[in-house]
Order: structure tokens, then sequence, then C-alpha cells
């Protein structure tokens, strides 16, 4: 019996549906999908369009609103809302350290992650519409970054069950491998490491003196996991988000404090290092972060930690030889390093199964270029001209070859703009829907 509650100005009704581990084997194991429905409060009994959101990610739940504030707000002043938990995450099945450990070996947990893709999902989601609008329902969509994946995902698989698809930042590249990926990713970075040293110039000593000290010293976090130079250097990941080069500076600007034998890194700010590097909350974005861009077709032989191979070829951010030239010492972004499942807590259970996944090979197909190519489903995209997390131009190249596929190129927000723009970007898109805009 479904669950709800009222939150102001909102309704909220849980629902959980089982669906099947492998949908190539319906009746085979099943596991739980969580979602939870929205709706305006006064219009919870009106036959109102539905939204399905698909998060960003991989490997993170869906948001837990109280009331309608940012984008929802604006979403459900048009829209019947479904928030749903990806398998793996929220209140879905979880896939972590905990509840990997029972599915048994390495080779076993690395097979049971194998189905968290958004080939997966999609279908999970189909099974949810049927159940909820029936077989001839249909909904729009609206995908923030990797969720973008999954609505292209979708379009390949079930287009006819999409009225319309909204996509935030999240056009993947539908013919671009992992190296591929990185290759355009570096250059982003450094350009974003570049404009925060302009913005910040205090912060090109500070970074340069805490990684020299990383490389003198074993720092622990309060968690007790090692802070290395290079764990240190994944800081640049806020560097993509709105606000981030701002948090990043507030974070650097007093990380010392006096002791018996010098000046050490303060536990506050190593707090702080901890809660932005830590993966605890998100295993699966660390475990299938390169798998998202796997395709048999693109490359066979799989990912095998790309962003490490692809980091050779910039040598810009190798700490040491910046401090060699008396450079500013470059923060990495959205790359997951094989060294992570050495240094963090949550990750080291999962050791072996990431690095099966990183060689695993013949991965299926994401995107059907064929039925993309004579898509008739309208697709509203906010492409952001500068974003670090997705490569414009391989957003744009997907927008060229898929039909109907409406963009809106902009450079006034980064990529968290949905969250962060307070609904003037969902605003943008569903006028263009409407003929508005």
């Amino acid at each position: 019996m479904p669950t709800t509650l009222r939150h102001p100005g909102t309704v909220l009704t849980d629902h959980v549906f089982a669906v099947p581990l492998d949908h190539g084997r319906p009746d085979g194991e099943q596991i739980e999908v969580f979602a939870r429905e929205v709706v305006a409060a006064g219009r919870e009994h009106e036959r109102l369009p539905w939204l399905l959101f698909l998060q960003g990610g991989p490997g993170c739940g869906a948001p837990r609103p109280v009331g309608a504030a940012d984008w929802l707000g604006t979403a459900l002043r048009h829209y019947r809302v479904l928030l749903l938990d990806q398998r793996g995450t929220g209140r879905s099945t979880p896939a972590n350290r905990q509840s990997l450990a029972a599915r048994g070996t390495p080779e076993q947990q690395a097979a049971y992650l194998a189905h968290f893709r958004a080939d997966a999902i999609v279908r999970d989601a189909e099974l949810v519409r049927e159940r909820l609008l029936g077989g001839e329902g249909r909904w729009s969509t609206l995908g923030q970054s990797f969720g973008g994946f999954c609505t292209l995902a979708y379009l390949s698989y079930a287009p006819g069950s999409i009225r319309e698809a909204f996509v935030t930042g999240g056009l993947p590249g539908l013919r671009v491998s992992a190296e591929d990926v990185y290759r355009a990713a570096y250059p982003r970075v450094a350009a974003k490491n570049a404009e925060h040293y302009a913005r910040y110039p205090q912060d090109v000593a500070t970074v340069r003196r805490i990684a020299a000290h990383l490389a003198e010293h074993e720092v622990r976090l309060p968690d007790g996991s090692r802070l290395t130079v290079e764990r240190f250097q994944t800081l640049g990941m806020l560097l993509g988000q709105g606000s981030g080069s701002h948090t990043l500076h507030y974070l650097l600007e007093d990380p010392w404090i006096g002791g018996p034998s010098g000046l050490r890194l303060s536990d506050a700010f190593l707090e702080g290092v901890r809660a932005q590097v830590s993966l605890a909350a998100t295993p699966l974005f660390a475990a299938l972060h390169e798998p998202i861009y796997a395709q048999r077709s693109v490359a066979a032989s799989g990912t095998r930690w790309a962003a490490q191979r692809v980091r050779g070829e910039f040598p810009a951010f190798d700490a040491e030889r910046a401090a060699a030239r008396d450079e500013p010492v470059l923060l990495t972004g959205e790359m997951i390093y094989p060294w992570m499942f050495d240094l963090d807590p949550a990750l080291v259970p999962l050791r072996e199964a990431a690095h099966l996944l990183a060689e695993r090979g013949g991965w299926p197909d994401l995107y059907d270029t064929e039925r993309l190519a004579a898509n008739e489903v309208p697709v509203y995209a906010a492409v952001y001209h500068d974003d670090m997390y997705v490569d414009r131009d391989h957003s744009l190249a997907t927008a060229r070859a898929v039909p109907r596929v409406r963009t809106w190129v902009t450079n006034e927000w980064e990529h968290d703009a949905l969250r962060a723009g307070r609904g003037a970007v969902l605003e943008r898109l569903i006028g263009m829907a409407r003929g508005e805009v």
C-alpha cells in the first residue's frame, strides 16, 4: 500500500516496484525500485501529465524534496512528477560494500553490477510506467546529466512511451569511447583550473604548499584513510559547479594549524576534504563511472581505467612536475582512478569487482543509432557551453544526429544549473516545448 504524506505545498506518495535484476531473464532474480510521486497540494486528484525525473550520476538517488523548491516547483505547475531512485540507489535495493558482500566472489559482484547501467534503468522505468499509467500511457521525462544519457537510451529502447523529453547537461556522445570522453575532458578541466586561479590567485601557493606537504608526510583524513596528492587533486570536481570555485576557495583559505611539531593540516580542513572526496554515499558512481560509456560497437575491449591511462597524455596534471617547474598544481575533475579503490574505505571492498568491470569487454550498446536517426519524440536540451563534465561538442553532435532535438546552448550556467537556477532552466525548456521561446 503506497504511503502518502504532505509537505508544504506538496503531496508525496511512495511507491515500490519489483523488477528483474536481468531484464533478459524476467522470471529470474527480482530487485526493488523505489519511486516518489510528487504533486502540488490541491491538485492531487487532477489528471495531470506525468514527468519522470532521471537523476544524474551514475549511482545517485533522486532528490528528497521538502516543499516545491527549485526546479520541482516549476515542474509541479505542469506535471505530476515521479522521482525515481535508479536501481542500487536511495531506497531501491542497495548496491554498496555492505550489500555486495552477500553476492559472493568479486566475479559474482561484478556480474551483478553489470546490470546497473542506463539500459537496465530505462527498462525499470518502462515497467514502472506500465504499472502507474497503463500500457498505453505516455509520460514526459527530465534527465539531468547522466539522466540525459538514460533519456537517449530510453529513446533507443521505447520511444513510443515518451511524449516529450527534457535534458539538462546530459546529451551523451552516441559513438564516443571512454578514452574520447577523457581526452576531451582534461583540457576543459585545465581551463576551469585557470579560471579558478585567476579568480583566487592566492590559491596557487596554497594548493602547491598542501601538495608538497602531502608528498612529504603521511596524512590521514578523519575516517582514517590516507590523503595523497592525487586524492587531494580530485577536489577539482567542485570546479564544474556554479558555486564550486567559491566553495573550493573557502575550503582552502585556512588549512593549517600550529602544533608542537610545527604547522600541519587542521582537522577542520581535513574533514572538509573528506566530505568532498569520500564516495561512501555513492559507491556506484565510482564502480560504474567508466562502464556507462562502454559499448561493444565502439570499444569492444572495455574501458580499462581510461581516465588513468589518458591522464598520462596531459602532463600538466602531474603535481610533482608542476612543483618542479614552479607552475600551478592542477586539480582533476570527474574522473575515477583505480587507486581510489585502495584508499576510500567505502570502495576498498569493491576493488576486485571494480577491476573486473574495468577489464570487462563486450558491453551491450546503449544507444540504437538507427532508431535514434528516425526519432519522432521532441527533445529539448540545455547544453552548457563551458560544461566541465559533459563535452559540449559531443552533445551537439548528438543533437545533429537525432531528429527533433532542439538545443539551448548557454554559457550563463554551469552543469548544476537545473538545481542552482531555481527553476529558470526548466522553465526555459518548457517554454521551448510550448512554443513560447
